[in-house]
């Protein structure tokens, strides 16, 4: 059986059928459907139901970016960060997590973030770190709360202020992220 529509296709892979997933995908995905282009280029980076093949991972990630699809913007910048499917350049990296991240993708805006941190692909910026580490924060990602404490901790980007420190750290902490539960 193949899924008809996008959401049966997102159905199939949700429950682990990927052969249906891929049919309906694909299908969805050759009419220019960007959302389903993102799920291929899922399946492929992750080898589910298809081999793993970074390259066309790339490739149907760019189709979907192009046409503004923020998950695959930021996956697109993951695999440029990593030199996966293509060459590494943080450059891009950086050009396609503040796409997605500009379009409120907490995880884009944690990996731009990282990127100012360390000075990948832009000028080392702790403000910037902080700007886009404050907003996936927000969002609740566990990961952005906990690099936020480590921030303010040492006052990189934003006066040092531990207590608010220790409030990132503590939220980070009651999703279970180890590091900030460390940090405590």
């Amino acid at each position: 059986m193949q899924a008809q529509t996008l959401d049966q296709a997102v159905a199939a892979f949700q429950r682990a059928d990927y052969k249906t997933a891929f049919a309906g995908f694909k299908r969805l995905a050759d009419q220019g459907n960007p959302k389903a282009q993102s799920y291929l280029g899922k399946m492929f980076a992750d080898g589910k139901g298809v081999p793993k093949d970074d390259q066309l991972a790339v490739a149907w990630y760019r189709k979907a970016a192009e046409q503004g699809v923020a998950v695959a913007q930021s996956n697109l910048g993951k695999m440029s960060a990593d030199g996966k499917g293509v060459p590494k350049d943080d450059q891009q990296a950086v050009a396609w997590y503040r796409k997605a991240a500009e379009q409120g993708l907490a995880e884009a805006q944690f990996n731009l973030g990282t990127m100012f941190a360390d000075g990948k692909g832009v000028p080392k910026d702790d403000q910037q770190a902080v700007a886009w580490y404050r907003k996936a924060a927000d969002q609740g990602l566990a990961s952005a709360q906990s690099n936020l404490g480590f921030m303010l901790t040492k006052g990189s980007g934003v006066p040092k202020d531990d207590q608010q420190a220790v409030a990132w750290y503590r939220k980070a902490a009651d999703q279970g992220f180890a590091v900030a539960q460390s940090n405590l």
